[in-house]
């Protein structure tokens, strides 16, 4: 037979017997014909006349040449095979509409619709040998012919951008109205090249919307796209990734298919469409843009990936003929289909077509013998002994289905979108009734076009049909979800809609409880690239990967993160602090140093007891006022210096119990003062005893300060010094109360701020300064002898108290809270208690266990020096 050419889409190829196996498949088909030149005599154009014709260009076949080139006429020399039927239900609805209308006495009345059919290859002369045909009315290849005219009124095509590029500038030349009803292609009419185009199919505006959100309602973050190639795939592909980023769904891979190659190259040359790096994906997007929509599929099929779920938009379907897997692996795919109601009656015409009805169609002449087990007459070609009464509809879904799909209704719509234009024109008295002889119908096709912009009508389902693309609405979906388990079945269920119309909660209404997933999927699919990030860990992003890549890491101390897949944790209140999980944060509990607290009870018992016992000693004192041992060192000094240390332990009750802002004042203010009293009275005691043993002789002026009473005027002058101290420090920057909620994990501590830090520590030092010479005045008078000499137990009470107060203040800066608190308390009760101790315990013994040694007549029977007696007085 010689070297032979295929030729699909523009690509030719060697030899049969390197084509993929779905074109294998119709060249084995074309051998069981028992009668090939029978299809030499039919003609792949189909023609009915009327009044007004509508022309159509469809692909419904392939061509197999047996020459060794196309580029001119191959007159006889090729076979040509149907394509699968989808392609062929749009002829079916193009003709059941003009049929339709001739019927309609309310539509072009007196006026008869005729139709003229072409098939066309893509990239091929054909194309524009038929483009002539319709243009000037002659069936030969125009050539200065004169005497014929068309009849014809507008094309229906379904036009690639490729086939566009030919017949567009033709079409335009003549500004001859060109109809399409593929799917809208907002570029062919904004780069206003093509005015005499125009579009029956809604806008996709909102399509990748519509899958994203499918996406966001299953979680799906991590998908893959399979886009075919050409500018409305890459125009879909910058929409779906914008909206994806938009709702941070992340593109798991980019594959673009080839329009030219994409059914030799994909199977020919084992051109693995699905490969490594797309494993991760569980969701797969394919766009289809073109008709090569069963050499995808097939291509996947092969690779027997079952387990994906596919979404995919109205081009796909399901026509993979004669394949042999056992499972489909579009079983439970998702499809995004235009929604549309049923043109009732379409079914029962599917039903009656027939070739015997339409002898012309040889496509549907083809598609019977083949199905219903016809032979050909030897005499005509005609079908003999084939089933009675046979059917499109008796055939399963995977031969024939006799649903109406998106472009078939969008096919109906164009033709009668042509239909109503010509009413109006006739209504306008544009078009004329041919006159007596004539056959043509008096109007110029180009007349057309403002009546074809402005029709607007609603077709015998209800819907509403508009030509201008400014005017039209956007597209609601339907869901669709194709059930072929078992293999066969080809059943397409409606899941729900998607509508841009409603509110932004409400676009999607979805039935997942009947939802079918793929093969080998029973519940829910998961697609992500990292799991989710459960409460009390935030998303780290890998490096050099997409946001939706990410590992999780724990929530830092104190920080939560309440939900899945946080950025950031949260940092809690300075009023709460976060749990173990880290997911919520608790309540802090309100403390500070109380009186029902273990501690609290110790340093308030300790502080009461010890003033309770400095308030017996000054009873035991003021009892015993008279003996010597009360009266020596000054006995009203006694009488204050145990006043003060029964002020200074109640003083430390202050630092318990809640605090609040008097309490916080007179802590400071209080401490002060009563420590000053304190301290002072022992400086003042200390001088009476250096004064006492000074005063020897009679006269003598250490002898007069010591009886006008001058030690006992340090007390007031020192205290008020300390109380100008304070004046200035509560006058600047006083205490105030202060919540510290850091130091004790779970906790609020409620402490006084001291305010000025300067003023305090300036009270702190003057109290130590009135301690040191104290302390020193007392260290130097410690070895004067005398009986009741004090000297040495000031000593040791002003080193107890220095060594207290030096003690407190590293311990105190370095403790927090309550400790700081209790640190401060305790420092007073052990500073006063020293004082107490030191001072006042030897007297106590001597008056209680001792009091021999404390009587008038013993002090008598012993040699007293002139000192002692002052000292006593």
């Amino acid at each position: 037979m010689g070297e032979s050419l295929f030729h699909h889409h523009g690509m030719p190829l060697t030899t049969p017997l390197d084509l993929p196996h779905p074109t294998r498949r119709l060249l084995d088909l074309l051998s069981t014909l028992d009668n090939e030149a029978c299809l030499h005599q039919r003609s792949t154009s189909v023609h009915k006349d009327g009044d007004v014709v509508i022309g159509c260009f469809l692909s419904l076949y392939f061509y197999i040449y047996y020459t060794g080139t196309f580029g001119i006429e191959p007159l006889k020399e090729f076979y040509y095979m149907p394509l699968a039927p989808n392609n062929y239900q749009n002829y079916l609805a193009f003709i059941f509409a003009i049929e339709e209308i001739n019927r309609n006495p309310h539509l072009l009345p007196n006026i008869s619709l005729g139709y003229e059919f072409h098939s066309f290859l893509y990239s091929h002369w054909r194309i524009l040998e038929n483009s002539f045909i319709l243009l000037t009315g002659q069936h030969k290849t125009p050539n200065y012919m004169c005497g014929t005219e068309s009849k014809c009124a507008a094309v229906l095509t379904e036009l690639s951008w490729g086939t566009s590029a030919q017949v567009g500038p033709l079409m335009e030349l003549y500004k001859f109205p060109q109809v399409t009803f593929g799917s809208f292609d907002p570029t062919l009419t904004d780069s206003g090249q093509y005015r005499s185009l125009h579009q029956v199919a809604p806008k996709d505006t909102y399509l990748a919307l519509a899958m994203v959100s499918l996406m966001l309602h299953f979680h799906w973050t991590w998908v893959g796209l399979l886009i075919t190639e050409g500018h409305k795939g890459l125009q879909f592909l910058s929409d779906i990734r914008a909206e994806m980023d938009k709702n941070r769904v992340c593109v798991a891979f980019v594959k673009m298919l080839s329009t030219a190659a994409v059914s030799y190259m994909s199977a020919m040359k084992k051109h693995d469409i699905l490969t490594a790096d797309t494993i991760s994906a569980n969701v797969v997007v394919i766009y289809y843009d073109t008709d090569s929509a069963n050499d995808v599929n097939y291509n996947i099929a092969q690779n027997l990936v079952t387990w994906k779920i596919w979404v995919s938009n109205s081009r796909w379907h399901a026509d993979l003929t004669g394949r042999d897997f056992i499972l489909d692996p579009f079983h439970g795919i998702l499809v995004f289909a235009h929604h549309h109601e049923e043109i009732s009656g379409f079914k029962s015409f599917v039903q009656a077509a027939t070739p015997f009805k339409y002898p012309e169609d040889t496509y549907l002449f083809m598609y019977w013998s083949k199905n219903f087990d016809c032979s050909f007459s030897e005499s005509d070609c005609a079908l003999i002994n084939c089933i009675p009464n046979a059917s499109l509809a008796w055939l399963p879904p995977n031969r024939f289905d006799t649903v109406m799909s998106d472009r078939s209704y969008n096919m109906y719509n164009a033709v009668y979108a042509v239909a109503h234009a010509l009413h109006e024109m006739v209504f306008e008295g544009v078009i004329t009734h041919p006159r007596r002889h004539a056959k043509i119908m008096m109007f110029s096709p180009w007349q057309l076009h403002r009546f074809l912009k402005n029709v607007q009508f609603s077709n015998r389902a209800g819907d509403k049909v508009n030509i201008d693309d400014r005017r039209k609405l956007d597209s609601q979906y339907n869901i669709l979800n194709f059930w072929n388990f078992p293999e066969g079945l080809r059943l397409m269920a409606k899941l729900g809609t998607f509508s841009s119309h409603t509110s932004h909660g409400q676009k999607m209404a979805l039935s997942e409880d009947i939802i079918e997933w793929a093969t080998g999927v029973t519940k829910t699919p998961r697609s992500v690239c990292s799991e989710n990030c459960n409460p009390g860990f935030r998303k780290s992003p890998q490096e050099g990967k997409t946001p939706c890549c990410f590992d999780c890491i724990a929530c830092p101390e104190n920080e939560i993160a309440n939900d899945s897949n946080v950025e950031q944790c949260a940092k809690c209140p300075d009023h709460q602090y976060a749990n173990i999980q880290r997911n919520y944060c608790l309540e802090k509990t309100v403390t500070f140093l109380a009186y029902e607290e273990p501690l609290g009870k110790a340093l308030a018992g300790a502080a009461l007891s010890l003033s309770v016992l400095s308030a017996a000693l000054l009873g035991l004192f003021v009892k015993h006022r008279d003996t010597p041992i009360v009266k020596a060192n000054n006995r009203a000094l006694s009488y204050t210096l145990l006043i003060s240390h029964t002020c200074c332990f109640l003083c430390s009750l202050l630092f318990i119990g809640r605090p609040n802002t008097a309490s916080c004042i007179l802590q400071q203010t209080t401490f002060a003062v009563v420590f000053t009293v304190a301290v002072s009275t022992v400086l003042a005691k200390t001088i009476t005893v250096v004064l006492a043993f000074k005063a020897t002789a009679p006269g003598r002026r250490m002898r007069q300060l010591l009886e006008s009473g001058a030690p006992n005027s340090i007390i007031p002058i020192c205290t008020l010094f300390q109380l100008t101290l304070c004046a200035v420090w509560m006058g600047t920057n006083p205490p105030y109360i202060e919540t510290d909620a850091h130091t004790e994990h779970g906790h609020i501590i409620i402490i006084c701020n001291k305010g000025s830090l300067t003023a305090f520590y300036c009270v702190l030092g003057y109290l130590g300064s009135l301690a040191l010479v104290s302390f020193t005045v007392a260290f130097l008078a410690r070895n004067l002898p005398d009986t009741f000499n004090e000297a040495k137990f000031l000593t040791f009470s002003m080193l107890v108290f220095c060594s207290v107060w030096v003690t407190f203040l590293p311990v105190y800066h370095s403790s927090k809270g309550k400790a700081m608190v209790a640190m401060e308390v305790f420092s007073i009760l052990a500073s006063s208690s020293g004082l107490l101790g030191c001072i006042f315990v030897p007297k106590c013994y001597i008056i209680l266990l001792r009091p021999e040694n404390n009587s008038l007549p013993d002090l008598k029977g012993r040699t007293h020096s002139g000192r002692e007696k002052a000292f006593l007085k």
